[in-house]
């Protein structure tokens, strides 16, 4: 398979090598306008056709915001033989970029929808209901036999000796249901994935740049499946106390749920690039005021990353479900054993105590941080788009941090926790789209640029 694809990838490279070829450059750029969107947290995004090099997203800012992303504009001209020129993903034209851009939004969806399923399985404790897997997959029971069957095989596990001990057949099939949907909605996106891929190497529209990058996913979206079963399987094992509920190893939830985030980002922001291969500019002073924002920007989304890291933590030590109080935790701001454990280390990942601590601060450095980082470019000169997507980083972030205490306050209910690391992100969804839109853009369209933007946006 991947001799083939490798095959494809070499020929594709070279067709599109021919088509840049027969670019040649012009001395006035031609502006192409349209609007920028993004999916929200329940709803998939979309891209549609808006001109030779920018498509447009469905609106992850709806209402006032929108129109500040009109007039958004990219060159069309491409610098031939040129190191200068714009390097595409995706060869065939704007026909074959919105096709492919389409197909990886729907894939990033996809990839969301499952980290949605994977919370509210979590959180019905449903994961630890199939006590085997197998690589091709299973049919599920389909007889009052074959559930009897897998019933006996689950009463065997710590979970039902010390959590659902005397659980009836009709609530073991709802759990059964909720983490054989979540299995089979991740092997559903695998077909999703290769099957598009495949049509689109066929056709040539993959340049071996994309191919290499897609491949990388899709190769991690395989291995997700062994971590997701890694997981599971540290929870199907004796807990090491008597007193100790039976729950998966913190650490591999949270490799976990990290890999799961990581191939959500590296879908969103490959689509990104395939449907928007320039960023919004209309001015070098817009240019200027971008790069400004970006040296911000960049830091905000690694303490953004590592806060909802932290949250696979509290999840997999069940620490929303202690302290359930707030700012304080308990009568004190921190608590006593916050460092009982040895070695010292082990705090920070296993005690729960700790690790709502490092959340909470996390959490509240997030905010001031993307606060900051809004206070500091409200009078910057850059695009209104710019402007836009952190003004609405800002209020998700207020938004996010209200669900994690709502959840915190009202002992993690499944609706409001499912909601909480959706919210999440949606944020990460933000800060990808924000750091997309501030790069720099090609020597080519630098060229053309003039100093002050001419356009006026509303």
């Amino acid at each position: 398979m991947f001799r083939a694809v490798g095959s494809a990838l070499k020929r594709n490279k070279e067709a599109f090598n021919g088509i840049v070829r027969g670019f040649t450059t012009t001395s006035h750029h031609r502006a192409f306008t349209s609007k920028i969107t993004a999916a929200t947290v329940t709803s998939a995004s979309s891209s549609t056709l808006a001109g030779n090099s920018l498509y447009g997203l469905r609106s992850l800012l709806k209402g006032q915001n929108a129109s500040l992303f009109r007039n958004m504009s990219t060159v069309a001209s491409i610098s031939s033989g040129s190191k200068e020129g714009l390097k595409l993903l995706v060869t065939g034209g704007p026909h074959a970029r919105k096709w492919v851009g389409i197909w990886l939004f729907g894939s990033a969806a996809w990839v969301f929808s499952m980290v949605v399923l994977g919370g509210v399985t979590r959180l019905t404790r449903s994961g630890l209901s199939m006590t085997d897997w197998k690589f091709t997959g299973e049919f599920p029971p389909l007889s009052d036999e074959a559930w009897a069957k897998e019933f006996k095989k689950y009463k065997q596990s710590p979970e039902y000796k010390r959590v659902n001990k005397g659980m009836n057949l009709e609530d073991f099939k709802f759990i059964y249901w909720m983490e054989y949907a979540h299995r089979m909605w991740g092997r559903g996106l695998g077909i999703m994935f290769a099957l598009p891929f495949s049509f689109f190497l066929r056709k040539g529209y993959i340049t071996l740049r994309l191919g290499v990058q897609l491949s990388g996913l899709f190769a991690l979206g395989a291995g997700q499946g062994f971590i997701g079963w890694w997981m599971v399987k540290s929870g199907l094992e004796e807990p090491p106390s008597e007193y100790s509920q039976p729950r998966v190893s913190p650490y591999r939830l949270a490799a976990h749920l990290t890999s799961a985030f990581a191939i959500y980002c590296g879908l969103f922001w490959t689509a990104l690039s395939v449907v928007m291969p320039e960023p919004p500019a209309e001015s070098l002073a817009w240019v200027r005021g971008a790069a400004k924002v970006k040296k911000l920007a960049l830091p905000v989304s690694l303490i953004v990353g590592i806060t909802a890291i932290s949250g696979a933590f509290v999840a997999g030590n069940d620490a929303g479900r202690a302290f359930n109080t707030f700012p304080k935790m308990g009568d004190t701001w921190i608590p006593d054993n916050i460092f009982e454990m040895k070695p010292l280390m082990r705090n920070f990942f296993e005690n729960t105590a700790t690790v709502q601590l490092d959340h909470r601060l996390l959490a509240t450095t997030s905010l001031i941080a993307i606060g900051t980082m809004w206070w500091f470019t409200r009078k910057l000169d850059i695009h209104p788009a710019v402007k836009a997507l952190i003004g609405s980083t800002v209020g998700m972030t207020a938004v996010q941090v209200t669900l994690g205490v709502s959840t915190l306050l009202s002992y993690v209910p499944v609706s409001l926790g499912s909601a909480h690391q959706a919210g999440a992100l949606t944020l990460l969804t933000l800060m990808l789209l924000l750091n997309h839109t501030l790069r720099r853009p090609s020597p080519s369209l630098l060229k053309s640029l003039p100093q002050v933007a001419k356009s006026n946006f509303s």
